[in-house]
């Protein structure tokens, strides 16, 4: 039987070109790894769909164990697990995560 949290997540990250699920809102980050995720996605100028996994404790949990990682917040691109905190800042930095986002298509807003 398929997990409903698993189902909502896999419907979440197939409709949302970039997803992250967070501590907070992007608006209000609630940790400091989700907050840094947060202002990389916006200094890049990506549109993303925020989730707020302390709003849901099933989704807090059902998070880690659909990628088997252990850790909040959790991006995706297309589908595609791309990592935490720590990943994401280093392509960042290295300009991957620029690259991937333009590969997938994934359009930053004008100006960004």
């Amino acid at each position: 039987m398929t997990d409903p949290v698993h189902a909502k997540i896999q419907a979440e990250i197939t409709e949302n070109p970039v997803v992250l699920y967070m501590k907070g809102t992007p608006v209000f980050p609630q940790c400091g790894f989700s907050a840094r995720v947060v202002q990389i996605l916006s200094h890049v100028g990506v549109p993303f769909k925020g989730v707020n996994v302390l709003e849901d404790m099933a989704l807090r949990e059902g998070i880690k164990s659909f990628t088997n990682w252990p850790t909040i917040p959790q991006l995706y691109v297309k589908g595609e697990f791309v990592g935490g905190c720590d990943i994401v800042t280093e392509m960042f930095q290295s300009g991957e995560l620029q690259s991937m986002l333009e590969e997938k298509g994934v359009a930053a807003k004008a100006g960004a």
